[in-house]
């Protein structure tokens, strides 16, 4: 965002928008998340542990690296991938406290009905 308080502008109004929407799919959440708990893997790896084509997790880390939120490095013929794991961490964080909050309340206001 801009200045404290400041409107974020359409533009990154737009970027917000386009990273929420890559974040939205669920392969993508299913390949950082297993990024994020089995450590660095490559393409049989993912494939072995998600079931996906290999098309499609070339496709999904394609986007996840476009992003930011992967890195890629060679190992001979190999391309070994790994999850940015402080944005990972931070938001897996962000979401899991939201998501228990809401939650939480929803409790409090059955058990209070």
């Amino acid at each position: 965002m801009g200045a404290a308080g400041s409107m974020p502008s359409p533009q990154l109004l737009e970027e917000f928008s386009q990273f929420f929407r890559l974040l939205s799919e669920p392969a993508r959440l299913q390949l950082l998340c297993q990024l994020k708990h089995s450590g660095s893997m490559d393409v049989a790896g993912l494939i072995e542990a998600t079931g996906f084509s290999q098309s499609h997790i070339s496709r999904q880390l394609g986007q996840l690296h476009r992003a930011g939120l992967v890195s890629c490095e060679r190992d001979g013929v190999r391309t070994i991938w790994s999850a940015d794991n402080d944005l990972v961490d931070d938001l897996c964080t962000l979401v899991q406290n939201r998501l228990r909050q809401r939650l939480q309340s929803q409790l409090q206001s059955l058990a209070a009905g």
